[in-house]
């Protein structure tokens, strides 16, 4: 579906990004994650055919995105951070205005619009004023606009900023129901939005890709592979502690009072030695109330991806 190569772009005499290649397949959902400044808005807008990169090959199903036709843009779809809305307008004669400036007739507008509407979840908002949505609502209307005109490919940045609790969950259904149908882009600062969404994330740093795989596969590249454990034990924190430590595979330890005389203690592990770390504490005499084995944190595999001059 997309590929990347040699992709390099200036502002002036400022480096956004710098060389970086990838390829995405066609029905991914895929994440951009870095620090500010690390070039992943500045990619998503050549990708969307928004400004034209100062080196480098874009293909899109096979086709240069520099010299593409017009025709061929309308088939990407974009959201930036600040939807582009028409807020006098209701929510449907927005769409239906956006549909034809994207080169559909109006009658394919009008046959289209139930699908969007219901993949967005905009529906009983359809005939508001734009101005009157909160601000999670008009993220989605954006969302719709993107995809209004059937686009192949659609890139969303940051689509989820700015939303409470209940609309990121909202949002995050929205996005899986795109990934039915399309190949999906999503830059965000939420990281557990990218983990629970995205098949695959490419993490930037200085305009450059540092790490590309699952979030399984980012782990094992930032150094932060293994077990972690979070225990639950009653006993004195010495005592804990130095039970942990006559276990080989566990590397760092840390507990911390979770009362009625208990400790909640995390435990990180080179390897899955549960048992042995069980074992233990059982032989020290530390009570142990539950073990649970957790998982990964993406904001520990980005910073530890990303460490440097920027972290």
């Amino acid at each position: 579906m997309i590929s990347v190569e040699g992709l390099t772009h200036y502002y002036g005499e400022r480096r956004a990004v710098e060389n970086i290649g990838f390829e995405i397949a066609e029905n991914e959902i895929v994440g951009f994650l870095g620090l500010n400044g690390a070039g992943k808005s500045t990619t998503l807008k050549v990708l969307a055919g928004l400004i034209i990169p100062t080196a480098g090959n874009v293909r899109i199903d096979g086709t240069d995105l520099v010299s593409a036709s017009a025709e061929f843009r309308s088939r990407i779809g974009y959201l930036p951070e600040d939807p582009p809305l028409y807020k006098e307008m209701t929510v449907r004669e927005f769409l239906l205005y956006v549909g034809q400036l994207k080169g559909k007739s109006a009658a394919e507008v009008e046959a289209r619009l139930p699908e969007v509407l219901h993949t967005c979840q905009v529906e009983h908002v359809q005939h508001r004023v734009i101005n009157e949505l909160s601000h999670g609502y008009r993220k989605r209307v954006g969302i719709a606009q993107a995809i209004i005109h059937s686009p192949r490919l659609v890139i969303l940045d940051e689509p989820i900023s700015g939303l409470d609790p209940k609309q990121i969950v909202e949002m995050r259904q929205v996005v899986k129901e795109l990934g039915k149908h399309c190949t999906v882009l999503i830059s965000s600062h939420i990281l557990a939005e990218i983990s629970e969404t995205c098949d695959r994330i490419l993490v930037l740093n200085g305009g450059k890709i540092v790490a590309a795989g699952r979030e399984s596969e980012l782990a094992q590249a930032s150094g932060a592979e293994g077990t972690r454990l979070t225990l639950s034990v009653r006993g004195e924190a010495e005592r804990v502690e130095a039970a942990l430590r006559t276990v080989s595979a566990v590397q760092r330890v840390q507990s911390q009072p979770d009362g009625e005389g208990c400790l909640k203690v995390h435990v990180a592990m080179s390897s899955d030695a549960r048992e042995s770390v069980v074992a233990a504490l059982v032989t020290a005499g530390v009570g142990v109330r539950r073990v649970i084995e957790d998982e990964s944190e993406l904001e520990t595999i980005v910073l530890g991806l990303t460490q440097g001059a920027q972290a």
